[in-house]
């Protein structure tokens, strides 16, 4: 069964692997600051993570999935789209971009915890039946060290790791000396929960082992 991951997070694309999965990698054509101001403005609210993060992951799937089946009516197999937010002290932080926003949120970040909310839809399609989703939301909480000095923070930041992720911080690289702890799948915290998407695939008739396709892991 075919996987196409409907992102270009360099993450999320090593957690597939890790996973024994390679997957076709294909960019939705979704502005997600349009799409959620247009909610936002219809709904007259502000979408908590939770809402925003599925929205997100659910539209860029389906945008991916289109795609895919007008281009290849043959495919077989499914579409994954996810999104993350972090929120620290009830505050929603999305990538920083510049270095001076970095080191002020991780001179706020050490010592706290925070939540990273991600989002997640599994679309599955085959030839001439109509597609189907799955979708669902996973949180893990982080909890930052306390003992995290100005120095070390300016060298992070310095480092440009943080200023194009979520919450201006990784797990999996440079970022995770400074982490304490992680509750709750901690692929979450990289950009996909991976327990998440085996148990949407689940719900969709699709046994997870079936997806490994790198060499060494596709059973026999």
């Amino acid at each position: 069964m075919r996987v196409c991951l409907a992102s270009t997070s360099p993450a999320r694309l090593m957690l597939m692997r890790q996973a024994g999965i390679e997957p076709l990698l294909h960019a939705p054509a979704v502005d997600e600051d349009a799409v959620i101001a247009a909610i936002e403005a219809a709904e007259s609210r502000t979408l908590p993570p939770e809402e925003h993060v599925l929205l997100l992951a659910r539209r860029k799937a389906a945008d991916v999935a289109a795609s895919l089946a007008a281009d290849d009516p043959s495919f077989d197999g499914i579409v994954i789209g996810g999104d993350s937010m972090f929120e620290i002290d009830g505050r929603v932080l999305g990538k920083p971009h510049l270095p001076e926003v970095a080191t002020s949120r991780w001179e706020r970040m050490r010592g706290s915890t925070g939540i990273l909310h991600s989002g997640h839809s599994v679309i599955r399609i085959a030839p001439d039946a109509p597609p189907r989703e799955e979708a669902a939301v996973a949180s893990a909480s982080v909890t930052f060290a306390s003992d995290i000095t100005d120095a070390e923070i300016a060298a992070y930041v310095a480092s440009g790791e943080p200023l194009h992720v979520a919450g201006a911080f990784t797990v999996d690289s440079l970022g995770g000396a400074f982490i304490e702890r992680v509750e709750g799948d901690p692929s979450t915290v990289v950009g996909m929960s991976l327990s998440t998407v085996r148990r949407l695939c689940g719900r969709l008739g699709i046994r997870w082992t079936d997806l490994w396709n790198r060499a060494g892991t596709s059973p026999t």
